[in-house]
């Protein structure tokens, strides 16, 4: 799966503490490396994505490295990558699960 990364993101806030912390919330997964396919850093981050599909414009949480966070262009995922939503409002935001 490809993902673009959503710029403007840094100054967002959850309630997980982090947005790695809400990916892991939010798929059940953990990882300790970056999910690109072919990276093994480990110095990961809650990246906000966009999924490449014309049929979905939401916003989504993926573990990346700090190098794959800033990349312009397109991210190849892992095959096995799960993506968080990333609409608080929806998630850890709504109370439920805090």
């Amino acid at each position: 799966m490809k993902v673009k990364n959503k710029r403007g993101t840094s100054v967002r806030t959850c309630y997980c503490s982090n947005w790695l912390q809400h990916w892991r919330k939010f798929t059940g997964e953990v990882t300790y490396s970056c999910r690109a396919e072919g990276c093994n850093r480990t110095d990961i981050v809650g990246a906000h994505v966009l999924r490449t599909v014309s049929y979905d414009n939401r916003e989504y949480i993926v573990p990346l490295c700090k190098l794959h966070n800033k990349a312009d262009g397109f991210v190849e995922l892992k095959p096995w990558t799960k993506l968080a939503p990333a609409n608080v409002k929806n998630t850890c935001g709504n109370g439920q699960l805090l």
